[in-house]
């Protein structure tokens, strides 16, 4: 016997729904891309991966090369001026993105990857595991990583970009480490996970599958807080003169201007526009951050609105500072009858 679609239709409605995800669903996918900070940051941080790319290919100049143009303000030549040496600084700009966002990429993956493997481990696992990895992770936690960046670039006759981004994603990822054992700590018992490991699945499937979803926005965060410590830590030993200065970053083009008194020159163009590209970024990754912390609590979420619809379908004006407590409808009171009444209903009772 065979059914048509439409009688298919009567006896399961609704299953075209559920055949395909609604409108909500595919919402709620692209919600943190819809969320204006998270938007912004993400496209200033493309602007700057496609920077580092292309970078060297479209600078107009070797950033090496000099001429005759001597600390020239900015112009149609030059559009961010030159150095002392007839460098042009846009060039320079350009060249150094690339290291700044390598050196801020590859330690921020290598200290993720590190926190999430260590951290999630011990918080699953516990017993002398836990204990083991949590000695591990206090041993790193106070291992300072600037100063040992010092110490072995002047150890080392050449600390290029993959030592220094090596030697921050190794003593980066203790921090990150602690905070994922505490979630993950609350996660193993919550009854999905106990739902899974009754069933018998796997411990690299509970883990896999139930818990590191739940810890992806903890992940991005601490993510992105790396790769800013990555990139400021990378700026400042090229600006301090560890880092070899023959390679352009933005640090070494601060370098060389606090070097040549550029401020006391007059040469604003030397040293500001590193500085805005340095903001600039910061800003980006800072954006991004706010973003994913809107995206996991709702309460962030609604922060920024002034007037938000209750389910009743009230609406209600959100001050600045306080977060919205809605209150439940109070029930009506009674009206009590005044003793002018109850005589007046007596006095007609007994006539």
């Amino acid at each position: 016997m065979t059914l048509s679609p439409s009688s298919i239709e009567q006896v399961i409605p609704g299953q075209g729904a559920m055949a395909q995800p609604s409108a909500r669903a595919r919402r709620r996918r692209f919600r943190f891309v819809a969320n204006a900070k998270a938007a912004t940051g993400l496209a200033i941080l493309a602007v700057y991966a496609l920077l580092a790319v292309i970078g060297p290919w479209i600078a107009p100049y070797d950033p090496d090369a000099r001429s005759v143009d001597v600390l020239q303000a900015p112009s149609a030549r030059h559009w961010f001026g030159t150095t002392h040496l007839g460098q042009d600084i846009f060039s320079q700009i350009l060249v150094g993105a690339r290291s700044v966002v390598v050196v801020g990429l590859i330690a921020g993956v290598l200290a993720t990857i590190l926190s999430v493997l260590i951290g999630v481990t011990a918080g699953y696992l516990g017993g002398a595991a836990d204990e083991s990895l949590s000695a591990l992770s206090n041993v790193f936690l106070v291992i300072p990583a600037l100063p040992l960046i010092i110490i072995v670039a002047s150890l080392v006759d050449q600390a290029g970009e993959l030592l220094v981004a090596l030697i921050i994603g190794l003593t980066s990822w203790a921090w990150g480490a602690r905070v994922l054992r505490a979630q993950t700590l609350s996660l193993r018992r919550r009854d999905y996970v106990e739902a899974a490991r009754a069933t018998g699945e796997r411990t690299w499937r509970i883990i896999g599958f139930e818990i590191l979803p739940n810890l992806t926005a903890i992940i991005a965060s601490g993510f992105v807080g790396t790769v800013i410590f990555a990139v400021m830590s990378e700026i400042t030993l090229a600006f301090i003169g560890i880092s070899s200065v023959s390679s352009w970053n933005w640090g070494t083009i601060l370098f060389w201007a606090q070097g040549q008194q550029a401020l006391a020159q007059g040469a604003w163009w030397w040293f500001v526009p590193a500085g805005l590209a340095i903001a600039l970024l910061g800003t980006a990754l800072a954006l991004i951050n706010f973003g994913i912390d809107e995206f996991v609590s709702p309460r962030l979420r609604t922060g920024g609105r002034t007037r938000i619809r209750t389910a009743d379908g009230r609406t209600v004006r959100m001050r600045v500072g306080f977060t919205p407590v809605l209150a439940p409808k109070a029930a009506p009171v009674p009206m009590q009858r005044s003793a002018d009444v109850r005589d007046t209903t007596r006095e007609d009772q007994t006539a």
